[in-house]
């Protein structure tokens, strides 16, 4: 039975009215909603069997206001159709699930400002984490508003994690989640180098970003062990888009520097370049070797079969839930200090490296 309004319009159950009905006080109608005190299994049924009847549903921002979480997990990224960030949120997400949360997703579209607005926006939901994805810029403003979020959050009892960028330091209570991002761009380098390939293109990759940066250093320290001078021509950064690796191979083999291989920051960079190379009339490998980053699926559905780094992006997402929030309700899951977490990453080898002959080279 629907509680009624004096004006016969039908109105929103309350706890007073659940409490009512399953013969309970409304303590007792709170403790079973929030799970936060022990309750009696056949009391427990008797609150539940009255909510259904009276189709009460929980007051969110109520909830909010009374200090209590709503079990949520925040996930910001720069876009969610691209596979590197969909795959760190599915991670999120299943993780989150597990403990009975929902995942709310926000897209900044590369924008810092509507990033530090997004965790803002989480921080006055109460979400029990707010994780933030992908690489980040090097501007002290931003990081100095980043630093006093990830304060308010931890005040609040929420952890601010940062997924697949640095920490912020010891000053900034958050949680982290790396991967050996340089560690992978200089084996796959190495790999190249190891083919014979010395004139390798860099091509892709937000200069301002932290992953662009670390890639760059994993690659010119690859170079300068094996001996090879790093060329300036030869670093083109931009963005990490399927278009932009098609424009700027095309143009570089137009009017460009010489090179053999191409490293692409990530797959879909490579996606682009592989239909650049072949408009051209090139063939990869036994005219230009091709590598990538990420181990995305189309790596596995570019003929040939690319060979990129692969990098773990579903557990990454797991991961930085776990550093978060624990799985039971009544735990201590907050960290005092920082804590941080780096996985692993490594090459996989396909088909679209040959080694260096006389032929293949790019003039």
């Amino acid at each position: 039975m629907r509680r009624q309004s004096t004006a016969g319009e039908q109105r929103r159950a309350t706890v007073t009215d659940v409490a009512r009905l399953a013969s309970v006080s409304t303590a007792t109608v709170s403790r079973v909603l929030n799970r936060n005190y022990p309750v009696a299994q056949a009391t427990r049924e008797r609150v539940e069997s009255a909510m259904r009847e009276l189709g009460y549903v929980v007051n969110a921002h109520a909830r909010a206001l009374a200090g209590v979480s709503n079990r949520t997990v925040g996930i910001i990224v720069n876009e969610v159709i691209d596979p590197f960030y969909a795959y760190i949120a599915r991670g999120v997400e299943r993780e989150a699930a597990l403990g009975g949360r929902l995942c709310l997703v926000c897209c900044t579209q590369g924008d810092p400002q509507r990033e530090l607005a997004f965790i803002e926006l989480m921080h006055e939901r109460r979400a029990d984490a707010v994780i933030v994805v992908g690489g980040s810029i090097a501007d002290r403003t931003y990081t100095s508003e980043l630093a006093r979020r990830a304060r308010e959050l931890d005040a609040g009892g929420s952890k601010l994690v940062l997924c697949g960028r640095p920490p912020l330091g010891e000053h900034a209570p958050t949680a982290a989640v790396e991967y050996d991002n340089e560690g992978g761009a200089f084996a796959i380098t190495d790999h190249l180098l190891m083919q014979g390939h010395e004139r390798i293109l860099y091509l892709g990759g937000p200069p301002k970003l932290s992953t662009t940066r670390d890639r760059l250093a994993g690659h010119r320290r690859a170079l300068e062990l094996r001996g090879v001078t790093p060329d300036p021509e030869l670093a083109q950064p931009g963005a990490f888009s399927r278009n932009f690796g098609h424009r700027r191979m095309a143009e570089l083999l137009r009017n460009g520097p010489e090179f053999t291989a191409v490293f692409a920051a990530n797959d879909m960079v490579a996606a682009g370049a592989a239909q650049a190379l072949e408009e051209a009339g090139l063939r990869v490998p036994e005219d230009i070797s091709l590598v990538g980053y990420d181990d995305i699926p189309v790596a596995q559905e570019m003929r040939p079969r690319l060979t990129t780094v692969h990098v773990p992006l579903e557990e990454m997402g797991r991961q930085a839930v776990r550093l978060a929030v624990s799985g039971g309700d009544d735990d201590e899951w907050r960290e005092p200090t920082t804590s941080a977490l780096r996985l692993g990453t490594h090459i996989v080898v396909r088909d679209s490296v040959a080694p260096r002959s006389t032929k293949n080279s790019r003039a």
